[in-house]
């Protein structure tokens, strides 16, 4: 399902019309962003909880010439389902 799909998902589910169903998902992924980059964590009961871990450095090889790399530490984003979504999707 790409952005498009869940759009249209939204408006019918919601019965919002399409338009307003792309500023509420636009709205949301901006919230979401914008807890993350604070540090925040942002828990939906029952969905799951979006968070950022950190990445320790750490060595890899470059698979072309087998050269030894350092790969610099990093945060990324995380995504825990809840019991409800996992239950759902088994």
């Amino acid at each position: 399902m790409n952005k498009a799909d869940l759009i249209n998902a939204m408006a019918a589910e919601s019965g919002l019309s399409k338009a307003d169903s792309k500023k509420a998902l636009d709205a949301f992924v901006s919230a979401v962003s914008n807890a993350l980059k604070e540090g925040d964590k942002v828990a939906l009961v029952g969905f799951g909880t979006f968070s950022v871990a950190e990445r320790s450095e750490r060595t890899g090889i470059n698979p072309s010439t087998k050269a030894t790399i350092t790969i610099p530490a990093k945060k990324v984003a995380k995504f825990k389902a809840g019991a409800e979504l996992a239950d759902a999707i088994r």
